[in-house]
């Protein structure tokens, strides 16, 4: 578990948008779209499987507020990412959506009373994690990803 107070997460979690807006701000459509080989992601892809996880992270912060005894979801993510054909879609198109996903979330969260931060579930793996853990972690796994990002921009190659 997370020791930030719950008003830092709030603002962590309301930032990654900007944060993720003003890393692909310089990049070009081909910058956006360039993969460095065969079965890795491009800038897009990554985005893609952000919001991908965003809507999965989405339900599992509904299943326990709900006291569901359902396990929270997993997600195939390079299935979710190639079957979507996500690298012909708009970087600007999944980002708007991204925006407004988080910011329904947030929305939610804000409204949470202490207690409803310890809530728990039980995750694909059969472990026990509270709110706090799931809005953490997804906090910590967008910032991974824009370091995924920025690795990306830095190898770009013109082909």
């Amino acid at each position: 578990m997370t020791a930030n107070p719950i008003e830092t997460l709030l603002f962590d979690y309301s930032e990654l948008h900007k944060q993720l807006k003003a890393k692909i701000a310089n990049l070009t459509e081909d910058q956006l779209t360039w993969k460095a080989a065969t079965g890795v992601w491009s800038v897009t892809e990554v985005l893609s499987h952000l919001t991908d996880h965003a809507i999965v992270v989405g339900f599992r912060i509904r299943e326990i507020l709900a006291a569901s005894e359902a396990k929270l979801p997993a997600f195939n993510q390079n299935a979710w990412v190639a079957s979507t054909r996500a690298n012909e879609s708009a970087a600007s198109e999944i980002l708007a959506f991204y925006d407004a996903y988080l910011t329904y979330n947030l929305h939610l969260l804000k409204r949470l009373a202490p207690e409803d931060w310890a809530k728990t579930g039980l995750n694909a793996k059969g472990e026990t994690v509270s709110l706090r853990d799931v809005v953490w972690g997804f906090v910590k796994h967008v910032l991974n990803h824009i370091g995924q990002i920025e690795r990306i921009a830095l190898a770009y190659v013109v082909v």
